[in-house]
């Protein structure tokens, strides 16, 4: 049987309508693909606390999570991944790649440009459409 795992993933949008996409490193699994930062939710953890955990953790910046934008289960080869995605604001720092291979800012009718991980794929979809 294979494990579920709940995953939390920032949507932050910039002054000039751009938003952040991480490179996951060749370390990662799903590698070398694009994603929205973030990751797993602990037990007992609310979805806005996950968020603002795992970007100061990965990013070494502060976000103040704002309204859920997307939520949709992907089926990978091991594992079932329940991905959240919420709408973030940025409130302290610059985010840094600590973990991630690279950080850009992309124009939403450029997101469809990278090769994004599957999971994040109904999010992309969305944010173009919107």
């Amino acid at each position: 049987m294979k494990k579920d795992i709940k995953v939390v993933a920032a949507i932050i949008e910039n002054e000039n309508k751009e938003i952040l996409c991480a490179l996951r490193s060749p370390d990662m699994s799903q590698p070398n693909m694009w994603e929205f930062p973030g990751g797993k939710v602990e037990e007992g953890e609310s979805l806005q606390a996950a968020i603002e955990r795992e970007i100061k953790e990965e990013l070494d910046c502060d976000v103040e999570a704002l309204e859920i934008f997307n939520d949709n289960i992907h089926e990978y080869e091991k594992v079932i991944v329940n991905l959240v995605c919420l709408r973030c604001k940025l409130v302290k720092g610059v985010p840094q790649a600590k973990e991630h291979s690279k950080l850009i800012w992309l124009k939403r009718e450029n997101l469809d440009s990278l090769k994004w991980a599957p999971a994040d794929g109904p999010a992309v979809k969305q944010l173009i459409g919107s």
